[in-house]
């Protein structure tokens, strides 16, 4: 991509990231960096099996344990947050270490935000929570976004070995969660040179990998690849902000009570659909480089091309197959309306209530509106 004496102004914020295989050995000396000598982790009901790995290499560290906060759950409803809040301060912890995908890293975020304790991540899914400043929590039944410098992280440790057993449906929802952070990264407000770069290089490395990893879950190269590309899109999203994909996903997904990575997943092609007639042609070349393998491709092949990611990795194409009905289009539509928020293309009720309904439906994704 070469460089056109474009003016710009990049400004970045980023956790100390630690990135490789079995990179978690190294949790003991973040720690002692941070001078944590109390941590505490947080996680699902579901990953208290790796946490417990995780006491383990704190024991041989000599490092006690404040305790495991296995009370993570999807869109971080705030009583759990702050009955965890209440958790950690009564353990008397110093430190918040998140294990698993975005509902830890959430539930971390907002007990940190709320108590000011440092945080280390340890994501064994692709959702670039981990990198930005951002806290979504399901509030009166209402997903609401705060960001904040103070959200971030203080480190994030990558270890593919961390992901190798997770469910070949999950890696693919999870993955293209990442992905959506690449795409609005490429066009939004705040893009310039160097994060267009990131998320040109995210987008390359998720859209190669994730059918890769689709074909043998246990190809550790393949799976570093998606790892490393989920870290660049939530590096690049965090430096440039949101538009689109994401104020629909997370609205539809709060309201509506859905799994957050497969509403994205699903709204995807819908939402890039909607905005690329509004981009340039330099942008949409990036997007034909990385999802077509060259320049010069029109918005309708883009699209295509995400569609036929979706099908090779066999996700659900429709909001309808994971819980969705049909009266909460209309009703998604205008809460995703009520608060204005930058757009590459202005944002009309009827248009956005029409691409939640073709997302609803499971319509293929045109580039007609």
């Amino acid at each position: 991509m070469a460089f056109n004496s474009e003016r710009f102004t990049f400004s970045s914020s980023t956790p100390r990231v630690v990135f490789g295989p079995n990179s978690i050995n190294s949790l003991p000396e973040e720690l002692q960096r941070l001078g944590s000598k109390r941590p505490i982790i947080v996680c699902s009901p579901t990953r208290t099996s790796l946490a417990s790995t995780i006491r383990g290499i704190l024991d041989e560290a000599s490092i006690p344990l404040a305790g495991i906060l296995d009370r993570a759950v999807v869109h971080v409803p705030v009583d759990i947050t702050e009955g965890s809040v209440a958790y950690v301060e009564h353990q008397s912890a110093d430190c918040v270490i998140s294990v698993g995908g975005g509902s830890a890293v959430g539930l971390g975020k907002a007990v940190c935000f709320r108590t000011g304790l440092p945080h280390i991540c340890v994501p064994t899914t692709y959702s670039g929570s981990e990198m930005t400043a951002i806290l979504g929590e399901l509030e009166d039944g209402k997903k609401v976004a705060v960001t904040d410098p103070k959200i971030l992280p203080s480190t994030v440790i990558y270890d593919v070995t961390l992901t190798m057993h997770l469910p070949k449906h999950l890696t693919s929802v999870s993955g293209l969660n990442a992905m959506a952070h690449s795409v609005e990264a490429l066009y939004a407000k705040d893009a310039n040179p160097v994060t267009s770069l990131v998320a040109l290089e995210s987008l390359t490395c998720l859209a190669k990998s994730l059918p890769l990893v689709a074909s043998d879950p246990t190809s550790t190269e393949a799976r570093s690849s998606v790892l490393y590309g989920a870290f660049l899109a939530g590096m690049a999203v965090a430096s440039t902000g949101i538009a689109l994909q994401h104020k629909a996903a997370h609205t539809v997904a709060g309201c509506c009570d859905l799994p957050h990575a497969e509403t994205h997943a699903i709204l995807l092609p819908h939402t890039v659909a909607y905005n690329l007639p509004s981009l340039g042609s330099d942008v949409i070349d990036r997007f034909g480089i990385a999802l077509v393998g060259r320049p010069g491709v029109s918005a309708q092949e883009i699209v295509s091309a995400i569609t036929s990611i979706m099908q090779t990795l066999e996700v659900r194409c429709a909001l309808k197959d994971i819980g969705m009905k049909e009266e909460d289009i209309g009703r998604t539509a205008h809460i995703a309306m009520e608060k204005q928020y930058w757009n590459p293309r202005s944002l009309e009720l009827d248009r956005i209530k029409e691409v939640i309904r073709r997302a609803w439906a499971g319509e293929a994704a045109r580039v007609d509106l």
